[in-house]
């Protein structure tokens, strides 16, 4: 293959998304010199759109005070609500299937209140080995909550030995070995540290046959992949919105419960007023009476400041669609795969699947040498201006994001690793 820069060019002027680099601020270094952007799957680029939605909101705050919740451009006391459409659109789910609240870690510990009910022998919470440590500090904090001993009943998978990466085989086979003790199954969309894809729809099935109820992660997914939450049957799914959808640091989170759950009075939960049915919740009576679907979980009022930006970024996803943003990040992380094996060969390995379809937009690196001089490779990117990802024990994680990222930024990443591991 062509592994010129003229040629990452050629790609980028031919590239139908590439106008959309235009729309977003990516950060700079100490010269003023655009920086090559490659940690979508952390913190996302700021969309400009973003600080135009946030300025409104403040003016609105500024000149209307209180009455902002019903007389502002955008009423703050439904602002949240005119999300629930496209935010469904973009996971594959139905309005009702899905609310805006809190943070990630906030909406898995409601969801597992609700979701994870031990009863006799069938107690166990079953997660990965490698799961994100906070999905872990909660699975374990809600087996313990339960009085129960996270040595026996959180099991944990692991990839096969000498792999990096779950097998969706022997997922399943777990679950069904498992099966009589799993009350709940906990994964991944897309594995934070490997880039995995896991496959939702066959894993839910076989939770599901198995008599458990499944939940997911989906973090490194939404805004990332396709999702089809409604149709893979989920029970229930958490995510946060600040990776690959852009909506800014520590920006609130989603939540996804399946509608056969949406009038499930019987199911326990934490109850907040904004849970409450809006036809009442301003009559401030003493019985809880939740909005059917995934609303029934909201605790508070909505964080306007902070779902603004969201609401431009879903804005821009609703334009172009994830299918199309899709298409051109299989293109992208291709395109790294092949650059990085023509013009570096035997001096790293890449955990990330090499099936396109098994990975989102991230790769992650694994560098063939001792711990600290990658580290002192991954540092040198940064001084020759790109800004990748590291991951103890010795990980460089880099995502081309579709909406910002060009064929020039990947060609010029793997030229500065090139330099760097000499």
């Amino acid at each position: 293959m062509r592994t010129d820069r003229e040629y990452a060019l050629a790609l980028d002027a031919t590239d139908p998304l590439a106008a959309w680099r235009e729309r977003f601020v990516l950060p700079r270094d100490e010269q003023d010199a655009e920086l090559v952007y490659f940690c979508g799957h952390s913190l996302g680029a700021q969309p400009l759109l973003a600080c135009d939605y946030v300025e409104e909101v403040m003016r609105d705050w500024r000149s209307l005070g209180v009455e902002g919740h019903f007389e502002a451009r955008r009423p703050w006391i439904h602002y949240h609500e005119r999300l629930a459409a496209p935010l469904a659109r973009l996971v594959g789910a139905q309005p009702a299937e899905v609310t805006i609240m809190n943070t990630l870690t906030v909406n898995l510990h409601l969801m597992l209140v609700s979701f994870y009910r031990p009863r006799g022998e069938r107690s166990a919470l079953l997660i990965e080995k490698n799961a994100f440590p906070s999905d872990r500090y909660a699975a374990e904090s809600h087996v313990r909550l339960h009085g129960l001993d996270p040595r026996r009943d959180l099991i944990e998978l692991s990839p096969r030995e000498g792999e990096q990466c779950l097998r969706t085989e022997d997922v399943i086979e777990a679950i069904s070995s498992h099966g009589p003790r799993i009350a709940t199954v906990l994964l991944p969309g897309v594995q934070y540290l490997t880039g995995q894809r896991l496959e939702l729809e066959p894993i839910t099935a076989a939770a599901h046959a198995a008599g458990c109820t499944v939940g997911f992660d989906l973090a490194h997914s939404v805004g990332n992949v396709p999702v089809s939450l409604h149709d893979a049957g989920a029970d229930f799914a958490v995510w946060c919105h600040y990776k690959y959808v852009n909506a800014g640091p520590g920006a609130v989170a989603g939540a996804f419960v399946h509608e056969r759950h949406a009038r499930d009075r019987g199911l326990p939960r934490f109850a907040g007023w904004w849970g409450h049915d809006p036809a009442t919740r301003f009559e401030m009576g003493p019985d809880f009476n939740p909005v059917t679907g995934a609303g029934g979980w909201q605790l508070g009022n909505p964080p306007i400041l902070s779902i603004a930006p969201l609401a431009a970024s879903l804005e821009h996803f609703e334009t172009v669609g994830i299918h199309a943003l899709r298409e051109k990040s299989l293109r992208l992380t291709g395109y790294m795969e092949r650059l990085l094996n023509a013009t570096l060969p035997g001096r790293f390995s890449i955990v990330t699947p090499r099936d396109p379809e098994a990975r989102g937009a991230a790769l992650s690196l694994r560098l063939e040498s001792p711990r600290d001089q990658a580290r002192s490779t991954f540092e040198g990117l940064r001084r020759r201006g790109v800004l990748t990802d590291w991951r103890e024990p010795g990980l460089i994680r880099a995502a081309p994001a579709p909406f910002y990222n060009s064929y020039d930024d990947v060609w010029r990443f793997v030229d500065a690793l090139r330099a760097e591991c000499g």
